[in-house]
């Protein structure tokens, strides 16, 4: 059975994004909502998903998510602004 894997996009409290991935996104948002996330989310919670892509391998998810993370803000905002979710 081959694991769904995102990358997405949370918006945060202080209006910030963080971009990631996992293969559970409702498990990975719950954990940063918990403050067990990434360190950038810790004091930035409640966040919620603002945008997510679905990939069929680890890999494909990876490197999506590096696209995202050197993307400028505006063109971040753009894809929020699609408001696409795009499975691979």
């Amino acid at each position: 059975m081959e694991k769904t894997n995102y990358t997405y996009i949370l918006r945060c409290s202080d209006g910030t994004l963080y971009t990631g991935w996992t293969n559970d996104l409702d498990k990975r948002v719950a954990d940063h909502n918990a403050g067990k996330g990434a360190k950038y989310t810790k004091g930035r919670t409640p966040v919620s998903v603002a945008y997510y892509e679905v990939f069929k391998t680890k890999q494909e998810a990876m490197h999506r998510e590096y696209e995202i993370k050197h993307m400028s803000r505006a063109k971040k905002q753009q894809l929020l602004k699609e408001g696409q979710t795009k499975a691979d």
